[in-house]
């Protein structure tokens, strides 16, 4: 049973398709790395360290989706961009004005930067009226 109204924005197809581009570029490099640790280099890591690669390569995996139905895994994106611009705003940068910069934060801010693509990518009016403006989902259904 299909849910959408009809009365969303139209959605370009050059944005869909960069979309799917994004999603690709997810899979493929954040997936290869994080998978190719996850496989060889598991071994004397932290816990935090397993957990988060655990959850990047099923980020990485879900990805896969967003190739094929970029618009219904859009919250996949927005997850991938507002966990990444946190960060960014919330930890990088503070750290960059206290004087704490170092290469992991080096390193984990040049993984993190590219995340401003998908902001020119996303469709907002679409998100806007995808899930802000369109009514919520009723709890029950009717009979």
């Amino acid at each position: 049973m299909n849910t959408l109204p009809a009365d969303l924005p139209p959605v370009a197809t050059w944005r869909i398709n960069a979309m799917r581009l994004l999603f690709l570029l997810m899979a493929c490099f954040m997936g290869g790395f994080v998978w190719y640790r996850l496989l060889f280099e598991v071994t004397g890591q932290p816990l935090q360290w397993g957990l988060a690669k655990s959850m990047l390569a099923a980020l990485a995996l879900m990805s896969l989706l967003g190739v094929r139905y970029p618009l219904q895994m859009l919250p996949l994106m927005l997850y991938e961009t507002a966990w990444k611009t946190i960060w960014l705003t919330l930890v990088a940068f503070r750290a960059w004005l206290a004087g704490n910069w170092n290469l992991e934060f080096q390193g984990l801010f040049n993984d993190c930067i590219g995340i401003v693509i998908a902001y020119f990518i996303i469709p907002w009016r679409y998100v806007w009226a995808r899930y802000f403006t369109q009514p919520m989902e009723p709890f029950r259904q009717g009979r």
